[in-house]
């Protein structure tokens, strides 16, 4: 007797389809992939305006002061952006793939998103920077909202993360 029949395969686990819900979520993370690449953007069009706003936010600073505090906001303002679309499009792939811990971390990272969107608030930028983060921030409120609705939890609950 052989311990396990020859010729047979183990079969395939059928992954659910991916309910509208997720889709949304999906399609909100996507628009937000593309909200942060146009936030780049803006940062790089208006480094004047954002050197304007830190020289009226901190008169007492000198010239170099200011270009170093310019310097400094623009280019972690880059890199945090060019971080975030990466993020934004793991999440929604792996999102899309039934992946329960994507859910929540994408959680996580909007919980962080809306504590640097509030301290961000008074930071001395570009107005058109300070405008935009909200449309940043309201596309993950969007995917947040869809990703943790009752299909997406069943979704998410009936597909394996191994």
């Amino acid at each position: 007797m052989q311990p396990y029949p020859t010729g047979t395969q183990m079969p395939e686990v059928q992954r659910p389809p991916v309910p509208a819900q997720v889709a949304n979520a999906v399609k909100a993370m996507y628009a937000g992939a593309v909200a942060s690449i146009v936030g780049v953007v803006i940062e790089v069009l208006t480094v004047n305006a954002t050197k304007t706003a830190i020289e009226k936010h901190s008169p007492n600073l000198s010239a170099s002061q200011v270009a170093s505090t310019q310097h400094a906001l623009v280019i972690g303002a880059i890199a945090g952006g060019l971080i975030a679309i990466a993020a934004w499009i793991v999440i929604a792939r792996a999102c899309q793939n039934g992946h329960a811990w994507a859910r929540i971390t994408g959680t996580v990272f909007f919980a962080l998103a809306t504590v640097d969107t509030i301290v961000s608030a008074v930071s001395p930028v570009a107005a058109p920077v300070k405008f935009w983060w909200p449309v940043i921030w309201l596309a993950g409120l969007t995917a947040v909202i869809f990703l943790w609705r009752p299909q997406s939890t069943a979704f998410f609950k009936g597909t394996s993360d191994q």
